[in-house]
């Protein structure tokens, strides 16, 4: 029988540490991939998940038990991640965020050709990691959420909105990262900044 996650949570908050290892080993994943889109640094993403499962484990949220931890996860891990680019100087955390995810998607093997392919990839993937970092924190989180694979009631959950307002708001940040996108791709490398 395969037990509910709000029953792990249960398990967990008894100090059941196979319980919150279940957990863990469902959500480390996601929970990093959301991290490091924000934040673009490995070491840093992973530390930043490891703190949202050790919140999780000291104050396990209370749930349905038809519900899921993953929306709390991932707004904790969204929350965590917009803290550490605030604490810093946010135009530097952005640029090293778009030339770390660029490096790091490249150097995971594309398939490319030749260095011609690669170069371009790599150019194409920061332009689009520069238009998102200039969006909100909430249009940045919408986007990144919902295309790291997440539902509309995820994403919901996640953000702290209700489920039928996310398409709305899925459609501006997509509209808005196009209008930045393509603002971007008008300015001459060497004026971008």
């Amino acid at each position: 029988m395969q037990l509910t996650e709000a029953r792990l949570l249960a398990r967990v908050r008894a100090g059941e540490v196979e319980a919150f290892e279940s957990i863990y080993n469902t959500h480390w994943r996601m929970v990093y991939s959301i991290l490091f889109r924000l934040v673009g640094r490995r070491e840093e993403s992973e530390d930043l998940a490891q703190e949202v499962f050790v919140k999780l484990y000291r104050n396990p949220p209370q749930l349905g038990e038809r519900e899921t931890v993953a929306p709390w996860l991932y707004r904790v891990a969204t929350n965590l991640g917009y803290n550490i680019l605030r604490a810093g100087s946010r135009q530097a955390a952005r640029d090293q965020r778009a030339e770390t995810l660029a490096q790091v998607e490249l150097s995971a093997g594309t398939g490319i050709a030749g260095p011609e392919d690669a170069s371009l990839i790599q150019e194409e993937r920061l332009a689009v990691r520069r238009a998102l970092a200039q969006l909100s924190e909430r249009e940045q989180a919408c986007l990144v959420l919902r295309h790291s694979g997440l539902s509309y009631a995820e994403v919901a959950a996640a953000i702290g909105v209700r489920a039928s307002s996310v398409g709305t708001l899925l459609a501006r940040a997509e509209e808005r990262f196009r209008g930045v996108y393509e603002r971007q791709q008008e300015v001459p490398d060497g004026l971008r900044g």
